[in-house]
């Protein structure tokens, strides 16, 4: 298993600077991936601005968004945008896509909330034509440039419902997760993901990969907990009852083991404090095994 990193662009009032050089020392340590999640309303950096930054100062690394709400932004700018990001940044970027849950930021982008799942899976057919250099329509000429990835960047699909797993047979190269301390859970809606997959014939296997939260070192939990209760309002407190917060090298440790053990692919840690101390901390406590 792999372990990824996420940026601190997330959380409000991240110091200038921080971003760009917690990517760089990211990749010094040895993290597979940065990831960064998204939002509309509310206090975070664009993911893909935010990872074109990051791209400049990495060479290894990979760029997830973790996920980006795609029924949020127009799909053919959206192409044109992950395209470049995956030509700048050599054929890193891996995309992780849902549909949101916040009518907030659906209308905060002047966009339908209820027919969102609807217009995601248009999206989705539509980004893989721009990019494998087709015309997204009649009389519209093709949208470059083509990304370093052939057909697309790498795909991963989030949510937990069954149109939603369903998508991920039809379009995706894998599944994402959102913050769970039980890898029975992500285990199980991922057996539902390999019957999407067999059922529309997809050879191989799919992609899982996994995300929680975490912060380190002296009053982890009350200096991270003032993030996620800001964020996640009153479900920060289910969140964390769960296991979907680590606040300790030991709990991080067995949590590391028991993902692998489950078969994640790549377990994705989010930062709840944006202080550098947390990210040189999480790689101290990382054992060696799990760097790239």
């Amino acid at each position: 298993m792999k372990v990824g990193v996420g940026l601190p662009a997330a959380i409000p009032r991240v110091p200038d600077g921080l971003v760009v050089e917690w990517a760089r020392k990211a990749e010094d340590f040895g993290f597979s991936s940065l990831g960064l999640i998204d939002r509309i309303v509310y206090e975070n950096y664009e993911p893909l601005i935010a990872f074109s930054a990051a791209a400049a100062v990495t060479k290894r690394t990979r760029l997830m968004t973790t996920i980006l709400l795609a029924p949020t932004r127009d799909t053919a700018l959206l192409a044109k945008q992950a395209s470049t990001l995956d030509r700048i940044s050599g054929g890193r970027l891996t995309l992780g896509l849902g549909i949101g849950s916040r009518k907030d930021d659906f209308d905060a982008c002047e966009k339908e909330f209820n027919n969102r799942g609807r217009r995601f899976e248009k999206q989705l057919t539509v980004l893989k034509r721009i990019w494998s250099g087709e015309s997204p329509k009649d009389h519209v000429g093709p949208i470059g440039p083509l990304p370093v990835q052939r057909g697309g960047p790498e795909l991963l699909i989030g949510g937990y419902n069954p149109r939603a797993i369903e998508r991920i047979g039809k379009f995706a190269d894998g599944y994402i997760s959102g913050s769970s301390g039980d890898p029975s859970t992500v285990v199980s809606v991922y057996k539902l993901v390999l019957e999407s997959w067999k059922k529309n014939n997809r050879s191989g296997r799919p992609r899982l990969v996994s995300s929680i939260y975490f912060a380190l070192g002296e009053s982890s939990i009350e200096r991270g907990s003032v993030y996620l209760k800001d964020y996640y309002g009153a479900f920060a407190e289910h969140l964390i009852s769960r296991g979907g917060f680590l606040s300790n090298r030991e709990k991080l440790k067995e949590s590391l083991m028991a993902f692998s053990k489950a078969g994640v692919d790549e377990l994705m840690l989010w930062p709840t404090i944006p202080e550098m101390e947390q990210l040189e901390l999480l790689a101290d406590a990382v054992p060696q095994e799990y760097f790239v």
